[in-house]
């Protein structure tokens, strides 16, 4: 019978010495940045009802999900997502508290990937949400502060900037099931302009048509929003592009301009997002590294109807940006050894040293040499010797 004492689970991985120096690092920085502009920690539990992933409209797809059982039976999902159980959380325990709730979170979330499909199926997120509070400032504090969480780890990054209701709202114009527009959506936020060209063809030629298949295509700089008031034909669209001007003009006036770059073709495929959607991209990595968006509907069902929005960044992804000089970066070590009958006083000028912030291990060795081979194996910087006296001991 085979064992799988040694191995992990498919799409989980160890996490070792610089990789845990480097996420470390990386909840540090980004921890700094979300209190300082007012954000406070919460945490949830890593076990849900399946409930508070299948609402109408929020639903994450069941086949995505690690489930469980409680001992009464009920079913129980491992947190596959941030957003849903701090909605959850929010709606039950922080009603009464002065809105906007400034929230900051840094948890793991676990999905059910497809076999072969090169994403982890526990992955660490930080992220914020901004509940209670709607509009323009809003919206630019959100962003904002996704490029301070990105900046605070690299500056080569880009920021794409969407609008969920402006492909839902051409989406909505065609003779479409809710299966139909979920493959669009995926083709789309694939640019796969061949698949979405076979899934349009039958329905023939028509402006709607047309619409959906330049949505992949719509993007860059300001003449993307040019290029897509040929297609706002009803006063939804309008309203969506002219706010998407708006707010790609206030981010340019922070100095944002060359970190931006508008995109009406993301379309993040969670059902709840009701307007701006964004994604952080860096060099050498497809998927992105940061999500967020705005879910004006999503509190009202858990009956805490507010607006919200928020974001969620990879940490184990931020965390391969830093410089090897960063994630490799060790405090000096010093190595203290006691002497037989000594061992009670090595150990108190342990205490002694860390009790002043200085890196310290005790010897486990019985004799000298030993200490030395494993002082020279791990780079102590210094070996100290406890007998009569404490003395300095080359190695």
């Amino acid at each position: 019978m085979k064992t799988y004492s040694n191995l992990t689970p498919e799409g989980t991985r160890d996490i070792l010495f610089e990789q845990c120096r480097a996420q470390r690092k990386v909840q540090s920085r980004l921890s700094q940045v979300f209190s300082l502009r007012g954000y406070q920690e919460v945490m949830t539990p890593g076990l849900e009802y399946y409930d508070v992933f299948r609402l109408p409209g929020a639903a994450i797809p069941q086949q995505e999900m690690y489930k469980t059982t409680d001992n009464h039976g009920r079913l129980l999902v491992f947190r596959p997502d941030s957003t849903l159980p701090i909605a959850r959380m929010a709606a039950s325990r922080l009603q009464g508290r002065p809105k906007p709730l400034r929230l900051y979170y840094h948890q793991n979330v676990y999905r059910n990937r497809p076999d072969f499909s090169g994403r982890n199926d526990e992955a660490v997120q930080m992220g914020i949400e901004l509940l209670g509070a709607g509009g323009l400032r809003a919206d630019l504090e959100a962003i904002t502060l996704a490029v301070s969480a990105m900046a605070s780890c690299t500056q080569e990054f880009r920021l794409e900037l969407g609008h969920a209701r402006f492909s839902s709202a051409l989406l909505n114009r065609l003779p479409l099931s809710s299966q139909q527009k979920e493959e669009i959506r995926a083709t789309i936020e694939a640019k796969n302009y061949a698949a979405l060209s076979e899934l349009l063809d039958p329905l023939g030629d028509s402006p709607e048509v047309e619409a959906v298949k330049r949505l992949p295509r719509l993007f860059g700089g300001e003449e993307a929003l040019e290029e897509a008031e040929a297609f706002c034909t009803d006063e939804e669209t309008s309203q969506v592009l002219q706010y998407l001007k708006r707010l790609y003009g206030a981010l340019r006036q922070l100095g944002l301009g060359e970190k931006l770059m508008v995109d009406l073709g993301l379309v993040q495929r969670n059902d709840y997002y009701t307007g701006i959607v964004f994604s952080a991209y860096v060099h050498n990595r497809g998927d992105a590294v940061l999500l967020g968006g705005r879910y004006d509907s999503l509190y009202g069902l858990f009956q805490c109807p507010m607006p919200a929005v928020g974001f969620g960044a990879d940490l184990e992804a931020l965390a391969a940006l830093l410089p090897e000089e960063v994630k490799k970066q060790q405090v000096s070590l010093t190595v203290v050894h006691g002497e037989p009958g000594f061992e009670p006083e090595a150990q108190r000028l342990v205490s002694h040293l860390t009790d002043e912030g200085q890196m310290c291990e005790a010897s486990l060795f019985d004799t000298l040499e030993e200490v030395k081979s494993y002082a020279r194996a791990v780079k102590a910087e210094k070996l100290l010797a406890v007998g009569e006296e404490v003395r300095e001991v080359e190695f």
